[in-house]
């Protein structure tokens, strides 16, 4: 049967079936859209660059209700103490901030992420492999179709946007003619899964005199080692690593011999270090690695990508249902391109530091300087963990304000409203819009209940913390976006700027509204 007759119609293509499009997949499904991913690979590796995320992702993750589903109850394990650069030190001197969730294997967080998006609904599609782009890049394209090649022979596929969470390599990128720049990669790092030989564990990296060396336990008498020798050059195929060069290396480095163990992976990568131009080109849109690839330090690439795709998902399906002019999506790019550049800045500076030869012994000396100040530690605790992260407040709207919570996520905060206790994170369940209407002021749930299909109003009251700098101290409203992110705010009555924001992020409002009521 010809291609054409074969074509499958949907809201949005998704090109990669890893943690970013598995997260895109999901949200774009509670935002009501209709999405089919397709996955060159046949069924999961089994493999896990990725042993955990960053506390921001893990607020993301839990935002959707995901956390108890990793097996580790309400809370994953989460570690006070990480590093930049390797210089350690204790990220919850930043409130809130930790250095994230760690032992969790991203072959886990993909069978999480990928059950949920398809109990959903999400269309997802293995051994679909992306071939080519015949339209949808185009400033006056009016769809997207492409052609994938499947086990039954090769298919068209016909949506309003594709994106592309296929990768650094990313096909879907290429095809768009998104322009890669960046830094080509000049050191390598080795990696395996070691097993049955009850390595030190070196969870957090060890400098050693030739070179940087981790250990850390996978469970089951598993052991993750990574070893980059100094002056080590990256080859033409870093994926062609073998054991024996892994096991060389971590002899040279550490003297101990690990010649004879079995693995369970082994592989290589780099610091390479490279970002899109543009995250966004007519209706094709970049997320993940196929957007930014860098040097893995602080377990900071797959976070972002789920980032991306909490960003991108509810926009995107909002643009779909036609409750949001497409302007918004101008918002993904302008937001988490400069994330994605602070990104790369941040793990080639922890490259340089932690990575580079004798060199570097001055750099790293005066960072365990440094980060004596409590000053330093907050600030880079902020970036690695992304709790710092700020969206800029676009004034052409009217949006911009002087309060310190706009454009920053909203933490985690219990709430007691007329029926009981409830809180932030529960509230951003369904990826909807929430506003928060704090003095029971019936003006501000007035103004909201027009959307009242996009944003959910709750009178309550913050419970109260033992903490000077409450961010919600004074405030009377609060909207926050479907991604957790603070979106307006009113520390007077009567809501006046609500209305804007409403429209900007929500587009213009539903008629007829119910009457308003507390949730």
């Amino acid at each position: 049967m010809a291609p054409e007759e074969e074509t499958v119609h949907t809201d949005v293509i998704v090109v990669g079936a890893g943690p970013t499009g598995l997260t895109l997949a999901g949200e774009l499904r509670l935002g009501g859209a209709r999405v089919t991913v397709v996955e060159r690979l046949a069924a999961p590796t089994g493999q896990s660059r990725g042993l955990g995320f960053t506390a921001r992702a893990m607020e993301a993750l839990d935002q959707r209700g995901l956390l108890p589903r990793f097996g580790q109850g309400e809370t994953p394990d989460i570690s006070p103490v990480g590093h930049f650069g390797g210089v350690r030190f204790d990220y919850t001197v930043l409130p809130g901030a930790h250095f994230g969730a760690r032992g969790i294997p991203q072959s886990l967080t993909e069978s999480v992420l990928e059950t949920w998006a398809a109990g959903l609904g999400a269309v997802i599609h293995r051994g679909w492999e992306f071939i080519r782009s015949h339209r949808g890049a185009g400033a006056d394209d009016s769809d997207v179709e492409i052609t994938v090649r499947t086990p039954e022979g090769p298919r068209r596929l016909r949506a309003a946007y594709l994106v592309g969470a296929d990768g650094g390599h990313s096909p879907v990128r290429a095809a768009a003619g998104i322009d890669f720049p960046g830094t080509p990669a000049s050191r390598v790092m080795y990696l395996a899964d070691v097993v049955g030989r009850s390595l030190r564990p070196r969870p957090l990296g060890e400098r050693l005199e030739h070179g940087m060396v981790m250990a850390a336990p996978l469970g089951e008498g598993v052991d993750r080692i990574i070893v980059c020798p100094d002056g080590a050059a990256p080859g033409e195929d870093a994926a062609s690593v073998t054991f024996a060069e892994v096991a060389d290396a971590w002899l040279r480095l550490t003297g101990e011999d690990i010649a004879d163990a079995r693995t369970q992976w082994v592989s290589a990568f780099t610091d390479a270090t490279r970002q899109a131009s543009t995250y966004r080109r007519g209706r094709v849109l970049l997320a993940g690695d196929a957007a930014h690839v860098h040097l893995p330090a602080g377990g900071q690439g797959m976070s972002t990508g789920i980032l991306d795709a909490v960003n991108l998902g509810w926009k995107l399906a909002a643009v779909i249902r036609g409750t949001a002019p497409g302007t918004l999506l101008d918002t993904y790019h302008d937001e988490r391109h400069p994330v994605g550049a602070r990104l790369l800045t941040n793990t080639r500076a922890q490259g340089t530091v932690f990575l580079g030869g004798r060199e570097s012994d001055p750099l790293r000396a005066l960072f365990a300087e440094l980060i004596e100040y409590d000053e330093v530690k907050r600030h880079l605790a902020g970036l690695v963990s992304g709790l710092d992260t700020r969206y800029g407040l676009d004034t052409r709207y009217g949006l911009d304000g002087d309060h310190p919570l706009l454009g920053r996520r909203v933490a985690p905060r219990v709430l007691v409203g007329p029926e009981g206790e409830t809180s932030t994170t529960r509230l951003l369940h369904p990826a909807r819009g929430v506003l928060l209407d704090l003095a029971d002021d019936p003006a501000v749930r007035a103004t909201a209940a027009p959307w009242h299909d996009r944003v959910t109003v709750t009178t309550a009251t913050p419970k109260p913390l033992d903490d000077p700098d409450d961010e919600l101290a004074g405030l009377d409203a609060l909207l926050i976006r479907p991604d957790g992110h603070a979106a307006w705010a009113s520390a007077a009555a009567g809501g006046e700027g609500l209305t804007a924001a409403l429209h900007h992020w929500f587009g213009p409002p539903a008629r007829p509204a119910p009457p308003a009521r507390d949730v």
